[in-house]
């Protein structure tokens, strides 16, 4: 399935994911693929993303930016401070403060 993940600023993130868990207001919740279609808030915490292919991703909360390391772990989170998802036909995104 397919994660855009945006700040009122810029795209931080699009790409292909396996499960994303994300901080809604009564608590964390996942998405996977073939889920129901979902619009919801989000508290301020931490996403975390799994993805299949090869490559870590550390997010820089100095830069906001995304830093790849090619042959490590296919799992990265980053914290925001709330926002909206909206989750349809196997596409998440995700606005984020």
């Amino acid at each position: 399935m397919l994660l855009e993940v945006l700040t009122p600023q810029k795209l931080l993130y699009r790409g292909k994911v396996d499960h994303v868990k994300m901080p809604g207001i009564d608590g964390s919740f996942g998405v996977m693929n073939n889920h129901a279609p979902l619009i919801s808030a989000l508290q301020k915490g931490r996403v975390y993303i799994e993805q299949s292919v090869s490559g870590n991703k550390q997010f820089d909360e100095l830069s906001g930016e995304f830093i790849t390391d090619i042959a490590k772990d296919t799992e990265f989170d980053f914290a925001i401070n709330g926002g909206v998802v909206e989750v349809l036909k196997n596409k998440i995104i995700i606005l984020a403060e």
